[in-house]
């Protein structure tokens, strides 16, 4: 358990890092709409991460995946906590080295590539309230469509590691792309979908990083907590076709005085 946390915080630092200054890369770059750059740039780096370390301690980075991880019994919750700090650990450090390497006025600029709500002016805020749900919403859909594949034992044995981690990386991403793209606020840094990202940024370049704070941890853990409640009721055999026929003008037609045939008839009762 130790030396996968010691994977997990290395791996939390090391995907933080490249995040960041990847990100704020785009950002900086003369294209016409840099932020199209981002998801592709999310994808990139997740999928390559989630390769080198899915085998070594479960490739989870985020306090979210250890978090769902726990309620469905993937890990105990002992594994769970020393995740979660060696997760914390691991931005901070990043973010240690991000503020060494980085350009003052880069830094203030990006606000040290941290999550922020309403940037550094009011003009930009977004909402509390609608960064709450942008946060609980992505964070449902990375679950609903990266967790429900990679904790499926049979399909990840059907898929392999690479396309298991591509629907995972690709979750991810097209949750930042949303999250970037349908706001409009400037000062939005879209959505965290890493809590331990986040604190990281904070502790080291405080300020407005603390407005709205909260809701980059209790947005994905409510998003964990209801896909966890709705995970519970999906189908256990998945979808299993049944034999007969079920046409449903045929139905139709013998339920209401149709010509339909006794042995149709029959078929449509059960």
């Amino acid at each position: 358990m130790w030396r996968a946390a010691l994977t997990e915080l290395v791996a939390t630092a090391a995907l933080v890092f490249s995040l960041t200054t990847t990100i704020i890369a785009c950002l900086e770059s003369h294209e016409v709409d840099p932020k199209l750059l981002v998801p592709l740039a999310v994808f990139i780096i997740a999928f390559l991460f989630l390769m080198a370390t899915v085998p070594l301690s479960g490739g989870h980075m985020s306090p979210v995946f250890t978090f769902i991880a726990a309620l469905k019994g993937v890990v105990t919750l002992a594994r769970a906590s020393v995740y979660l700090l060696a997760q914390c650990l691991g931005s901070i450090t990043a973010f240690l080295i991000i503020k060494h390497v980085m350009d003052a006025q880069t830094a203030q600029k990006y606000s040290l590539g941290g999550c922020t709500i309403g940037g550094n002016g009011a003009m930009s805020a977004l909402s509390q309230e609608t960064a709450l749900i942008l946060e609980f919403f992505c964070t449902f859909v990375v679950l609903f469509v990266g967790v429900t594949v990679a904790f499926d034992k049979k399909r990840c044995k059907e898929l392999g590691l690479p396309l298991v981690c591509v629907v995972v990386a690709g979750a991810m991403a097209l949750a930042v792309f949303v999250s970037v793209t349908v706001t409009g606020h400037a000062g939005y840094a879209g959505v965290g979908l890493n809590p331990a990202r986040c604190l990281g940024a904070a502790l080291f370049q405080g300020g407005h990083l603390w407005d709205g704070h909260w809701v980059f941890w209790v947005g994905p853990f409510l998003a964990c907590i209801v896909y966890y409640g709705y995970s519970v009721n999906l189908p256990k055999e998945g979808l299993v076709w049944v034999e007969g026929e079920h046409d449903i003008l045929r139905l139709a037609g013998t339920f209401f005085g149709g010509s339909g045939s006794p042995s149709t008839y029959s078929q449509a009762k059960v």
